[in-house]
């Protein structure tokens, strides 16, 4: 990988690490609704609390890809980045453009089930 190219994988890091925080944020807000907001309706509640399990599902993922996304951007710098942590071999550049978080080619994440 080029130092171009690290230093265009870092920048895709630093815009998504801010946006994906703000959706975090955004996941909380509708988890915890306000004092107030709440429903007083049986079925309205049985749908927020619906709609809720939906969002504590988000905001897991959403997390650990952002954990994911700053402990790669450490090391975007090194040869490590960009590399299969299974068969070693460069991960596409294409896939790094999606998920610049991706630790694996796509052939050894199928076979780890991932």
């Amino acid at each position: 990988m080029t130092p171009a190219q690290r230093v265009h994988f870092k920048e895709i890091i630093e815009t998504q690490v801010p946006e994906l925080s703000e959706e975090i944020e955004t996941i909380k807000a509708a988890i915890y609704p306000n004092k107030g907001e709440g429903t007083s309706d049986k079925v309205a509640h049985i749908s927020f609390k619906q709609e809720q399990n939906i969002h504590f599902q988000r905001h897991a993922e959403a997390t650990k890809r952002l954990n994911r996304l700053k402990q790669v951007y450490l090391k975007v710098d090194t040869a490590e980045y960009g590399v299969c942590q299974e068969c070693e071999e460069a991960i596409p550049l294409a896939r790094l453009e999606l998920m610049p978080e991706s630790l694996y080619c796509v052939a050894c994440l199928n076979e780890r089930g991932g």
